[in-house]
């Protein structure tokens, strides 16, 4: 299966779009939480990120160096290709021209224990080889949905690479922007579709009937037993994949509430919750995020985070930073911030005690548009709960809320 269209997965033009035009979409954002854009997918190449979109030097700025960083523009001695241009097909085209010199490598992004972002760099020899195992788990499909963005690594897998896995290149159509409500009556046999809990839940909600032979995939964070269940019993099979931007794919499951199993190349490190692989005649070794219970050498069950962090619409989010944004404002004297109980949503809560004079209805209104400058929407509270003190149990240590018992 080594054909050039798979060597060279940037050739295929829609792919190298889609990627180029998620990264950026998703720095400019990051660089002003509350701009307003069209999605990325009706971008045309002639966009020019300064006229039609407002971006200034230092957003252009910020979001070149992403893009250099993930592709590796440094290898091919193309680090300057993007200074002063501000056409989204000049940036496709440099991406372009970078990838024919050196593809060997991309570099992802994420957020490490303290919010800040962590470069996780991985051979592509490595992700093709994960590919190939993907492709069994999944044969057969035609087209593929996504609701997921391509420049992360798990859209990238499923979205850029997978598709041509067969030397083809399998349509890739867009889901982000689009009603969960209309999924099933859109999808048809052979179909995947690859997305993230929160759309699967909003899916779930609706108890629809698939067609046969349709694929979900779900990333990013532990599907609920709840969720998987129910797609299964409208006709989906759910492959669930555990992994993360350092490891990339690491295990796979499609029963709710069943272990995951280790995808061949990977196994159980000698060292607490660590795996390792082989990679050139020596073994690399990963130190995990969360923490595994293994049933036996090839099958594990996820029991929780060790850095914290907790997942918001596919999104790794730290509740600690959060709390320390909304901590600044002047009108804050403490403040928690935690992930929603299930029965009161996916999105993240916050307690807020107001400082000496500032009337809670008052604080309410400001904090929107404070956190609205300084967070990304997932990061965002979704309710923000005011009393004279911080939760705590008899004990002394913090407590959870109902929100609905303090707003």
């Amino acid at each position: 299966m080594e054909s050039i269209q798979r060597l060279h997965w940037w050739q295929h033009g829609p792919a190298l779009e889609h990627l180029v035009r998620d990264l950026v979409a998703a720095e400019l954002t990051a660089a002003r939480p509350g701009r307003v854009m069209a999605l990325p997918a009706l971008w045309s190449a002639d966009l020019d990120l300064a006229a039609d979109l407002g971006a200034d030097s230092l957003d252009m700025m910020g979001a070149a160096t992403s893009l250099a960083d993930l592709l590796g523009f440094a290898r091919a001695g193309c680090q300057d290709a993007l200074l002063a241009r501000t056409r989204l097909a000049d940036w496709i085209a440099a991406a372009r021209a970078s990838l024919a010199v050196d593809d060997s490598a991309l570099t992802f992004r994420t957020s490490g224990s303290s919010g800040a972002p962590k470069r996780c760099t991985h051979g592509l020899a490595g992700l093709w080889r994960e590919v190939d195992e993907l492709a069994r788990l999944v044969p057969g499909r035609r087209r593929i949905f996504s609701a997921v963005p391509a420049h992360h690594i798990y859209g990238f897998l499923f979205t850029v690479l997978l598709p041509q896995a067969g030397g083809g290149a399998l349509p890739v159509l867009e889901l982000r922007g689009a009603s969960p409500a209309a999924l099933a009556a859109q999808v048809q046999p052979g179909d995947l579709v690859v997305a993230h809990p929160d759309f699967w839940g909003q899916v779930a909600a609706l108890a629809p009937r698939f067609a046969q032979d349709v694929i979900g995939v779900s990333s990013g964070a532990p599907c609920p037993d709840a969720t998987a269940r129910m797609l299964h019993e409208g006709g989906l099979r759910l492959l669930q994949m555990y992994g993360s931007s350092e490891t990339a794919g690491v295990g796979w499951r499609d029963a709710a509430g069943a272990p995951y199993r280790l995808l061949p190349y990977w196994r159980r490190g000698a060292r607490e919750n660590t795996l390792e692989r082989p990679v050139s005649g020596a073994s690399e070794c990963f130190t995990l995020q969360d923490r595994l219970d293994w049933l036996d050498g090839e099958r594990f069950v996820p029991a929780g985070r060790i850095d914290q962090a907790v997942q918001v619409g596919g999104t790794n989010v730290h509740p600690g930073y959060v709390a320390e944004v909304l901590a600044q404002h002047p009108g804050v004297r403490e403040c928690a911030v935690r992930l929603m109980r299930p029965d009161e949503g996916a999105r993240l809560k916050a307690f807020v005690v107001p400082a000496d004079g500032y009337p809670p209805m008052a604080l309410r209104e400001e904090l929107d548009g404070w956190l609205a400058e300084r967070l990304l929407p997932p990061e965002r509270p979704a309710a923000v709960s005011f009393g004279p003190a911080l939760p705590r149990q008899p004990g002394g240590k913090p407590a959870d809320w109902v929100i609905d018992a303090w707003e």
